[in-house]
């Protein structure tokens, strides 16, 4: 009896860091997200600009010259990515991680901590791609310098039409599947370790980058630090994972996103 307690003490004192640490980095991500994550503009005041729908839909204009793309405005934007990632995605992750301690009484925390980081390398290497990109399209004059969202209408239709058809695919199924139900894969491959923690943080991370990269892409279309897409795609993500009817919400939200892309397709058409 005394055993047991003593164990349930520890495996309780673990959660308790691994979570502290878990809320701590979220926290501190937000918040730097909504300062403006060194890009000189705070999210704040690029939301009150652009509104829900931002910039692109909206029409805003943009009002400074483009960026000249240096290594260390490179490195900003890659770090404005990732910790916008780290905000977003972690709360979901966060069961997952604290679960995967729970395998090892008495090394939990170390090992939650080495899953969590191979989890978030993997959306290091999505923010380094996403980074890539934004510099592409920049340099081909289709990206607002001001808001971080496509330049023209056309583009954010594609965005939006291509995320959408790509939320009624097979692969989004079978990605969503392993995210909501980790269980027999973290048990199965369960080794003791930081290298295999980090292992199947990096395995549980692919899987969820499968899930949810076409949902990421869709801040190019809102605007990368437009508050009301990064809530309201935070919110939906944790809601296709965690809810009971999670997935029952991916077909009709692709659907919508498709109809989103064809509708904005259609009123630039119109302008033309």
């Amino acid at each position: 009896m005394d055993g047991r307690s003593a164990a349930e003490r520890l495996l309780g004192r673990e959660r308790r860091i691994v979570g502290a640490a878990l809320g701590l980095m979220v926290v501190l991500s937000a918040v730097f997200v909504v300062a403006g994550g060194g890009t000189g503009m705070s999210g704040l005041a690029m939301t009150a600009a652009t509104g829900p729908l931002g910039a692109l839909v909206a029409q805003t204009p943009d009002l400074v010259r483009p960026a000249i793309w240096t290594p260390g405005y490179a490195a900003i934007i890659f770090v404005m990515w990732w910790l916008m990632m780290v905000a977003m995605m972690l709360p979901a992750a966060a069961p997952v991680i604290l679960l995967y301690g729970a395998l090892f009484p008495g090394g939990g925390a170390r090992q939650s901590l080495g899953f969590m980081a191979g989890y978030l390398t993997t959306w290091a290497g999505f923010s380094a791609l996403a980074t890539l990109a934004q510099a592409l399209l920049a340099r081909a004059g289709e990206v607002s310098a001001m808001y971080m969202t496509l330049a023209t209408p056309i583009l954010g239709a594609l965005v939006l039409i291509g995320a959408g058809l790509w939320q009624l695919t097979p692969l989004k199924a079978a990605c969503l599947a392993r995210c909501r139900s980790p269980v027999e894969t973290l048990t199965r491959h369960r080794r003791t370790g930081p290298a295999a923690a980090f292992r199947m943080g990096l395995s549980h991370g692919a899987a969820c980058l499968g899930c949810c990269w076409a949902l990421m892409a869709l801040l190019f279309v809102g605007g990368a630090m437009n508050l009301w897409w990064i809530v309201g795609l935070t919110l939906y993500v944790a809601a296709e994972k965690l809810a009971p009817w999670g997935p029952r919400l991916v077909r009709p939200f692709g659907v919508l996103l498709v109809l989103a892309g064809l509708a904005l397709m259609a009123a630039t058409l119109q302008r033309v």
